[in-house]
Formats: structure tokens, C-alpha cells, sequence
């Protein structure tokens, strides 16, 4: 009885976990789905991809544009250096700025720049439909913890109204065998099945436990114990999964992400090798200027008074010597202003360029190579990618027919089982049989329901996997 005793006690303390849920907060299958997708790191850092594959396509398709571009500066120049106002050497210091403006467009260099625009397209549209098939996964990852949550509740369940069976059995013996009118080995042999129920009943709960830590740990919350969940409804009779193999990989092939991204993988390395041999034919470009400059030593002379200056000639009048003058002109100088400068020295600049690729230590020709290579490559995983799915949703639907087949005589087994127990339990009760005979009626019932809870939930995430293929998954 002292087992009996401690099996009550934690039978007691395991179900006041489950009283203790009513009180809290019921989970939805789509709410944790969303949290998960909300919460999940990969899935932001998947999404962050495709972001980063975006402002690529964006950068490539902006390189059609001209550039423009403004520089100044403004420094001093000591010892011998050129006077950039009047274009001669000079051997003192003085200060100098620019200012200019340039701009330049590529008209044609091969195509290059529209093929690298379409492949980045091509690998940001990708991107998109990775993420979607991270969020997919994670979908997927979810209902199946949530599934095996449910699962576990109803095993938990199942594992409760079979120990409470075997209690009363217990204590009915017990009256029994202090009256005389049972031997001791009917009542040891239910005690020892009633300690495994107990035993059973810890390790569910464990098992249920643990389920509620995945679920909680794919949603990226803390884990509670108490977590509820709201109940699938139950069909009396599952319906076999409409679709077949060949119809199931057909659609995955028009709807799955993980197919189309891999397909745009392959044309954006297709166009990858398009943009590198436009790297062969010249590039032609437009490109204009416009520029100013100042100089500290620039001047300007304002004419001021005139001067006569002896040459050191002589004129001989009348055999007189006369000195000769002659008029020389003063001038005052005036730095010119840092705006007038720059006013009066604008000069502009444009015409076209022509670049002939002739030799570059075989770059272009290495650069093609390795992009065929890529593209082949891409392809191959393309072709493997499919290969895989053909072959997984192949394995799926044998799963799923599997486990309607198993669900379908597990039904039957149930049912059959359920009235030889119903029929045993009689018996016992008026002493026709022993308890051996009893407990392996009564252990037989209940490993033919909870094979049938384990069947049912193992054709829903069959199915789900089927629809996830297809790319149609709900919740």
C-alpha cells in the first residue's frame, strides 16, 4: 500500500500541472506560427538577404546613370613653381584654389551593365523565395511540435484513465484480500501494474514536457510548463490524401519556393556569363567638365602716371650733344578678387572616349571562364535540388499511406480490443479469470489506443508535408 500510496501522491502532483493550464493563456496553432516566424533569428537574417540582393539590383540598375562630381580645394605653393596665372615659373610662394564640376556617362560597354542589372534581378527575386522557404521550414518545424504537443496530451490522457483503472482495481483487491476472498499474488500483481502505470505516467509527462520545450524553444519565448494548446478537431474518419506522387511533385515544381529560387539561381548565373564576355568589345563613354582656378599672385595693371628717362643717347645739334628722353608709363597693381577669379577663368571640357580591350593578362577570358563554370554548377545544384524533392515527396507519400493504413487497423483493433476488456474486466470483477489474463486484456487495449493517437497525428503531418510540397501549407 505504500506504493499505491507514493503512485497517488505523484499521480496527484502531475495532474494539478494540467488543472493549473485551464488557467492559462490557450496557443493557437497560427499564433505560434506567427511568433515563431516573428521571433526566429535565421528567418530575420534570411529576410536581411534578401534585402541586401535587392540594394544590389538597385546599385546595378543605377550605374545606367551619368555621374557627377564637384571638387575644390585651396592650398600654397613655396620655391619654384608654375604661375598658373601666367603659365611661367616663378620662385616665390603663393596660394592657389580650384573648383570643378565632371560628369560622365558609358554608352555602350558590351551590354555589361544591362545583363549585371538582370542578373542581380534575377538573384534578389531569389532571395525573395529563400526567405520564403526559410519561413516555410520554420512553418513546417512548428506544426509538427505542435502536433507532437497534442500527441503527447492525449497519451498523457490515455496513460491517466488507465492508471485510475488499475488503482481501483487495486484498492477493490485489497478489500478482497482482508476478507479472505482473494489470494495475495492477485493483489501484488495489480500493485506492481499499478507502479508501472505510475511509471508510465512520469515518463509522458516528461515526454509532454519536453514537446512543450521544442515548441516554446522554435517560437523563441521562455518555456512554460503550462503551456495550453488549442485542440485539432478529431474526424471520425480520415480521408485518404487525394494527390499522388507524380500530381504532388508536379505542382511543387510551379509552386515550391525552394524550386523557382533555385531556377532563378541558374538564370542570374546565365546572365552572369552574358555580362562578363560583354567585357570583350569596347566601351564607349561621354564625358564633360567645368573647372576655375585662382592664384594669390595674380594682378591686374592700372595705367598711372608717364615719365621721362634718359636713354643715354645723344643727338648732336649744331655740334651740340642733346640727351635723348624717352616716356615710360607707371602702372599700379591690383590683386584680382577670389570671385572674379574664378568668374573669369571657367573653362569646360567634353567629348567622347572609346576603350579597346586589346591584352590584360587574360583576365577576360579567366573572368568568362569562371562564370560558365558558376552557371553549370548553379545548374547542377538546380537539377539536384529537384532530384532530392522528387525523391522526398516520393518517400512522404509511401509514409502517408503508411500511416492511413496503420490508423485504419488500429480503428478496427481498438474497437475489438476496447469490448475484449469491457468482456475481461467483467470476468475479473466476478472472479473468472486471474489478474495475468486481466492486465494483459487491459495492456492491450491500451497500447492498441494510444498506437491509434500516435497514427492519427502522424497522417496529419504527413499531409501537411504533402501540402508543404506543394506550396499551398496551412494552418
Amino acid at each position: 500500500m505504500k506504493k499505491s500510496g507514493i503512485g497517488i501522491i505523484a499521480v496527484v502532483v502531475l495532474s494539478l500541472a494540467v488543472v493549473t493550464s485551464l488557467a492559462q493563456t490557450t496557443y493557437s496553432l497560427k499564433y505560434c506560427v506567427e511568433t515563431a516566424l516573428a521571433n526566429n533569428i535565421p528567418v530575420k537574417q534570411a529576410g536581411l538577404q534578401s534585402e541586401l540582393e535587392r540594394a544590389n539590383w538597385n546599385r546595378a540598375k543605377a550605374d545606367l546613370l551619368p555621374n557627377l562630381n564637384g571638387g575644390w580645394d585651396y592650398g600654397w605653393n613655396q620655391g619654384r613653381s608654375i604661375n598658373p596665372f601666367t603659365n611661367a615659373y616663378i620662385s616665390q610662394q603663393f596660394s592657389g584654389s580650384g573648383a570643378g564640376l565632371s560628369s560622365g556617362i558609358v554608352l555602350f560597354n558590351g551590354l555589361q551593365l544591362q545583363n549585371v542589372i538582370r542578373q542581380t534581378g534575377y538573384a534578389y527575386r531569389a532571395s525573395e523565395l529563400e526567405w520564403q522557404q526559410s519561413r516555410d521550414k520554420l512553418t513546417l518545424d512548428v506544426i509538427l511540435a505542435y502536433l507532437t504537443v497534442l500527441n503527447n496530451e492525449d497519451i498523457w490522457a490515455v496513460m491517466k484513465e488507465r492508471r485510475e483503472v488499475t488503482h481501483e482495481q487495486v484498492k477493490r483487491l485489497a478489500i478482497m484480500f482482508e476478507k479472505g476472498a482473494t489470494a495475495s499474488y492477485m493483489l501484488t500483481d495489480m500493485k506492481g501494474a499499478l507502479a508501472a502505470d505510475d511509471i508510465a505516467l512520469v515518463n509522458n509527462y516528461n515526454a509532454l514536457q519536453t514537446a512543450k520545450l521544442d515548441l516554446a524553444q522554435l517560437m523563441n519565448i521562455p518555456f512554460d510548463k503550462d503551456m495550453k494548446l488549442e485542440r485539432l478537431q478529431e474526424a471520425e474518419l480520415l480521408e485518404l490524401y487525394p494527390a499522388a506522387p507524380a500530381e504532388v511533385y508536379a505542382k511543387s515544381l510551379e509552386n515550391l519556393a525552394l524550386v523557382k529560387a533555385a531556377d532563378l539561381r541558374v538564370k542570374s548565373a546565365e546572365k552572369g556569363v552574358q555580362a562578363a564576355r560583354g567585357a570583350f568589345f569596347p566601351t564607349l563613354s561621354f564625358q564633360a567638365s567645368v573647372g576655375t582656378n585662382f592664384s594669390s599672385v595674380s594682378a591686374t595693371q592700372t595705367p598711372t602716371t608717364i615719365v621721362e628717362e634718359p636713354t643715354g643717347d645723344y643727338v648732336t645739334i649744331g655740334g651740340v650733344k642733346n640727351p635723348v628722353f624717352r616716356e615710360n608709363q607707371n602702372y599700379a597693381s591690383h590683386k584680382i578678387p577670389y570671385g572674379t577669379q574664378f568668374r573669369n577663368n571657367v573653362g569646360t571640357y567634353y567629348g567622347f572616349r572609346v576603350g579597346v580591350p586589346i591584352f590584360n593578362n587574360l583576365q577576360i577570358h579567366t573572368n568568362v571562364k569562371r562564370a560558365k563554370l558558376l552557371a553549370k554548377n548553379t545548374a547542377y545544384e538546380a537539377d539536384y535540388t529537384k532530384l532530392i524533392l522528387r525523391q522526398s515527396i516520393e518517400k512522404a507519400h509511401q509514409d502517408m499511406l503508411a500511416s492511413y493504413e496503420r490508423y485504419k487497423v488500429l480503428q478496427q483493433q481498438v474497437t475489438d480490443y476496447k469490448e475484449s476488456f469491457r468482456s475481461a474486466e467483467i470476468r475479473f470483477n466476478l472472479g473468472a479469470i486471474i489478474a495475468t489474463e486481466y492486465l494483459l486484456t487491459k495492456n492491450n487495449y491500451d497500447r492498441a489506443l494510444i498506437n491509434q493517437k500516435q497514427a492519427w497525428y502522424e497522417y496529419i503531418f504527413r499531409t501537411r508535408i504533402l501540402d508543404f510540397y506543394q506550396g499551398n501549407l496551412s494552418f
